[in-house]
């Protein structure tokens, strides 16, 4: 396990080889005050919830030495912290292609044990085959905002876009229009977001193009939501709130936060472009 300590350490962009042994070792930790000291306000707003991380390219060795193969759920607190850096995440994965367990159980529970242990929290692990059902793609629920014609400047990240409606709401909107890019490599991260609110009711256009407005902003995941986050919390006078995203995956992984005002888990979903 590496702790973070400068850019020039990442994995990111860089050749790496594939493992061929079993090797914790390979998780790179970034702490996660590193970007919320970006976000004025956050460390002193009560939050709950969770990255969701979907992993897709999951293999091992049955004792016999037949391949095994699964889809793995891993739920990591918002209170742990550190994140784990994506590409080091999926060497440690990867590490796994030779290891051999009697059961998907055992595979199961080194996972949550090495992950708890390395990121001092713990961390939920599930395991699925390919073909369960749980894991089915899904439409969301709520109102979708991308049909709405609005006009947008590229001005960046602008939360005085935000607008409150009439009265009061209880509802959910979401949109498949959220980009942003990743800070280490500059590419384009693309994500369905939903936001579940009740209390004064939030303008939908204006929050389109709020939404929009982080097309060119560089960012990682967790960051980004947390800052949605708060951006709506500021603006209205809000009785609940949740905000959570579903990323496309990169390298076999998605990472999915979710954040909101009270203890509860964010649900098990998969997305057509997921």
């Amino acid at each position: 396990m590496t702790n973070y300590e400068s850019d020039s350490q990442l994995p990111l962009g860089k050749t790496s080889p594939l493992p061929t042994q079993y090797d914790p070792s390979l998780l790179f930790l970034i702490p996660r005050s590193q970007a919320r000291e970006t976000i004025e306000g956050l460390a002193a707003t009560t939050i709950y919830g969770e990255d969701v991380w979907t992993a897709y390219e999951l293999s091992w060795l049955q004792v016999s030495g037949k391949p095994q193969v699964a889809i793995a759920v891993f739920r990591i607190p918002y209170t742990s912290a550190c994140i784990i850096e994506s590409k080091s995440f999926k060497l440690y994965l990867n590490s796994l292609y030779n290891y051999r367990a009697a059961s998907w159980q055992e595979v199961s529970e080194l996972l949550q044990k090495t992950l708890s242990n390395v990121l001092a929290c713990a961390v939920a692990v599930d395991l699925y085959s390919v073909d369960s059902s749980e894991l089915q793609c899904t439409r969301l629920d709520g109102v979708c905002l991308d049909d709405l014609e609005v006009e947008v400047a590229a001005s960046g990240i602008d939360a005085s876009l935000l607008k409150a409606g009439d009265g009061t709401s209880d509802e959910t909107l979401y949109s498949h229009l959220l980009r942003s890019s990743c800070p280490v490599t500059g590419q384009p991260d693309w994500a369905s977001i939903v936001i579940k609110y009740k209390g004064q009711a939030i303008e939908h256009s204006g929050l389109l193009r709020y939404i929009i407005s982080y097309r060119d902003h560089q960012g990682f995941h967790e960051q980004c939501v947390e800052r949605i986050y708060l951006d709506l919390l500021r603006s209205f006078n809000l009785d609940y709130l949740s905000v959570y995203a579903r990323y496309l995956r990169r390298g076999g992984l998605d990472i999915n936060p979710f954040r909101c005002s009270e203890s509860e888990s964010a649900p098990l979903q998969r997305l057509t472009r997921q």
